[in-house]
This record gives C-alpha cells, structure tokens and sequence, in this order.
C-alpha cells in the first residue's frame, strides 16, 4: 500500500489556485432598474449578450423592477468586461464588481 502523505491534497489545492490565477479576479455584473428600458428590450439584451435563456432574462428582469438591482452574470473579470460594455452599449445600466476571497 502506497501513502501519500497528503501529497494529492496539495497538489489539488495548487492546481486549484493555479486555475484561479489563469481566470484572473472574479467578478459580477450588476444591472440596475432604470425608467428608459421596456421589459421586453432588457429581455432580449440579457438573451443576446449574456446567451441567457428566455425564463432566465425575464427573472432577472423582474428582480430589478422589484428589488432595483440584480446580479446576472458571475465569471473572471475578463469575460465579463466586453459583457457589460455591450449592455452598457444597448442603454442598460451596468457595472462589474469584484468579488471579494
């Protein structure tokens, strides 16, 4: 019997921190409601830039009617720089934050 003294544990762990490295800081898009957009137009953004499907837009829609905000897209920061610039693009207000390890 082989023991490895915890040594896949490690290697994991840095295979783990390695991968996020790569992916570089993690992030969130948070769009905000606004009283300029239709439903129906952020919809169809959410569709088409973040490839959301029909039931998720339209969720993500009512929550920032109702709550004034949402999160709708987590990833590297990097990804989801050209995301939020073709929402800004399409008239949505939009940020990316950064999420806190």
């Amino acid at each position: 019997m082989l023991y490895n003294n915890g040594f896949d544990e490690q290697l994991e762990e840095l295979l783990l921190e390695d991968e996020q490295i790569s992916l570089g800081k993690q992030g969130q898009i948070v769009v905000y409601n606004d009283d300029h957009n239709t439903f129906d137009w952020v919809i169809e953004c959410f569709m088409e830039i973040l490839k959301h499907t029909a039931e998720q837009a339209e969720q993500l829609s009512l929550i920032i009617h109702f709550k004034g905000k949402a999160i709708v897209k987590t990833a590297a920061v990097n990804i989801l720089k050209p995301l939020k610039d073709g929402l800004i693009d399409k008239g949505l207000s939009a940020i990316i934050e950064e999420i806190e390890k």
